[in-house]
């Protein structure tokens, strides 16, 4: 299966995959802190567990920054 993850493409062996798993295996620093977008929607955290990712699927880990002056 081949997913684009924040625009590289990545092949996995996995027929089934979610994303919790994903974030597991691309080694996502604060899974906690990070927002995930499949195929242009977000997701919510309690999904990770249930939302399986497909070929061809579209997946961005967006952190967010805080700060300023």
């Amino acid at each position: 299966m081949k997913i684009n993850i924040n625009g590289e493409t990545k092949e996995f062996l996995q027929d089934k995959l979610s994303t919790a798993e994903l974030l597991k295996i691309e080694k996502v620093e604060m899974p906690d802190m990070v927002s995930v977008q499949l195929n242009d929607e977000f997701l919510r955290q309690h999904e990770y567990e249930s939302t399986f990712l497909k070929d061809g699927d579209v997946i961005n880990f967006l952190y967010f920054m805080g700060g300023g002056a």
